[in-house]
């Protein structure tokens, strides 16, 4: 009986394995040939944006850590990038690079002050926290207030690649996004994500099977800005643009609005939810505030009829019709 039970666990992990792998691969195609039909940079802007929601599932999705500040390592992380690139002369593989460390040096600073709280009281923090570093970026002379940090150069990567050809950068990004989201599917799937849900789940069983969750939370988090950085950075080398847009506390609200739309807790809801959101920004533009209105009421309504997002009710629906 035991025997048959394993046969049928691996089985169903095999099968979910396959399924993840296709759908991934999928993902990477539709992406690789969308140029062809859409507008590079706005699609630019979403593998941007939702490499940042993946980062951020990853936290609340994964962890169950909400956090209403991650937009203070999408930001800094891309205060930090254009500055390297723009005043420094770093070429941009090393602008993305010291944008990401200083988003992952921001993540074990606030990871150790934030951890300490638990369920709103850690939402909280991270928001008080994020406005702190708004207020800093605001006032300090490198990031030149409300002007932000303009014309950064692209250059060229490892100095072959120029950076300023529009269909090279396209694909550059999406690299760098399908490095991450492997990375990021790699981590959930390994006995570290396997504890981190277990401590989502119940932490202090999590601590009586003698697993050091504030440490587990820790890494977590700064993995978690750590790939917002990378996000943060490098929308800053592509839009030549690091302002004060994207350390906002209303930045920390569309990640959640984009995690949540999508599928908390699946690995492609947040790319689903960055698409949702921000093509409803693009496309809506012309009707000004009323964006906001139409984001908000679509949410209602997804939150309303599909509980666990567009990717979490399709995935329920799928395994009601193998069953």
């Amino acid at each position: 009986m035991a025997n048959t039970t394993s046969s049928i666990t691996r089985l169903a992990a095999e099968t979910e394995g396959r399924a993840t792998a296709i759908a991934t691969v999928a993902m990477v195609a539709i992406f690789a040939i969308a140029p062809a039909v859409i507008y590079p940079v706005f699609l630019m802007n979403v593998l941007c944006m939702a490499l940042f929601a993946c980062a951020f599932n990853l936290l609340i999705g994964f962890g169950g850590l909400l956090s209403f500040g991650h937009a203070m390592f999408l930001g800094m992380a891309g205060y930090a990038s254009a500055h390297a690139a723009k005043v420094w002369g770093f070429t941009p593989e090393l602008a993305i690079a010291v944008g990401t460390a200083t988003s992952t040096l921001l993540g074990i600073v606030t990871g150790l002050l934030a951890i300490r709280r638990q369920g709103i009281y850690f939402a909280m923090i991270t928001l008080a926290l994020a406005q702190m570093i708004y207020f800093f970026c605001l006032q300090a002379p490198f990031t030149h207030g409300e002007d932000g940090i303009q014309a950064v150069p692209r250059g060229k990567l490892f100095g072959l690649f120029d950076l300023n050809n529009i269909w090279v950068l396209y694909y550059v990004v999406l690299a760098i996004f399908t490095g991450a989201f492997l990375l990021i599917h790699r981590i959930v799937h390994s006995p570290f994500g396997q504890v981190l849900k277990a401590i989502r789940e119940s932490e202090p069983r999590a601590i009586s099977l003698g697993y050091d969750a504030d440490r587990y939370k820790l890494l977590a988090f700064v993995l978690s800005a750590t790939l917002s950085g990378l996000a943060g950075a490098t929308k800053a080398i592509v839009f030549q643009l690091a302002s004060l847009t994207d350390v906002h506390w209303t930045m920390s609200g569309e990640v959640v609005l984009m995690t949540l739309l999508g599928g908390m807790g699946t690995i492609f809801g947040p790319v689903v939810g960055a698409l949702v959101i921000v093509g409803l920004q693009n496309y809506l533009a012309p009707l000004g505030q009323w964006v906001t209105v139409i984001t908000g009421l679509i949410f209602v309504v997804c939150v309303l009829a599909f509980r666990r997002g567009i990717v979490g009710e399709i995935a329920a629906w799928w395994a009601r019709r193998g069953n």
